[in-house]
């Protein structure tokens, strides 16, 4: 390809072990910006020496590292991802996919986890989020998974407040009320390198559900009926190599 066609936002907090990984298995096609949401390890420099783009989020949080990185992409399509290695880049390619083609607006990754790889508090968490937006919303989903594809200009548009832990559910709620088509695809999940900073404490994970049983409390229904699908344009993206 002689052009990027997928910007992908890696938020960022001490995460020096894990660059290397994530970033050396980015599909061609790919441009990582990795957002330093203040790490002390060294994260931004390592980050750069691989080639990444970094941008600062000096604002604490995921949500803020998030719209941080949105503001800095350039791209017609952006992925987010865990820099954790918990989640392998080569899949950015099975996930944006659809909306590259034009099959979908928002595809969110649905984990299919290893061994060990997802904390039982995060896991149940995550299923009792997930059965409470299918109540909600009438939209069935297997998982909120921190691998997903859309638009930028879509997602700009969607105007996403969140700057904690309900980043990922707004932006799924919102996407919702706006009528746009969501599915999902499998996606791997590993172990993760280092500690987690949110999903491999109780007080994380109990903190991450408050933040998004807040955004489900304050959803309301679209006034249409219909889906009003976004305007696409099909492009490819390369293979992993």
């Amino acid at each position: 390809m002689t052009a990027t066609s997928i910007d992908v936002v890696l938020p960022v907090l001490d995460e020096a072990r894990a660059i290397p990984w994530v970033l050396d298995r980015l599909p061609h096609g790919c441009a990582p910006i990795v957002v330093d949401n203040g790490s002390s390890d060294g994260s931004a420099a390592i980050a750069r020496r691989h080639g990444a783009v970094v941008v600062d989020a000096p604002q604490r949080g995921f949500g803020a590292a998030c719209w941080t990185g949105l503001q800095a992409a350039t791209a017609e399509i952006v992925a987010f991802m865990d820099c954790d290695a918990s989640l392998d880049p080569a899949e950015i390619s099975t996930v944006a996919g659809p909306v590259l083609d034009g099959r979908a607006d928002l595809i969110l990754g649905a984990r299919r986890a290893e061994h060990g790889a997802w904390p039982l508090t995060a896991r149940l968490a995550n299923r009792l989020l997930v059965r409470a937006v299918r109540r909600r919303t009438g939209v069935r989903l297997e998982d909120l998974g921190p691998m997903r594809a859309a638009r930028r200009e879509a997602l700009v548009g969607l105007g996403l407040a969140d700057r904690r832990s309900g980043w990922p559910l707004e932006m799924v709620l919102a996407a919702i009320a706006a009528g746009w088509r969501i599915d999902e695809v499998p996606v791997r999940y590993r172990r993760r390198i280092g500690a987690s900073k949110v999903t491999g404490t109780v007080r994380g994970t109990l903190t991450a559900a408050a933040d998004m049983r807040r955004q489900l409390a304050a959803w309301s229904p679209p006034d249409r009926a219909e889906p009003r699908p976004i305007a696409t344009s099909a492009v490819d993206i390369g293979a992993s190599t």
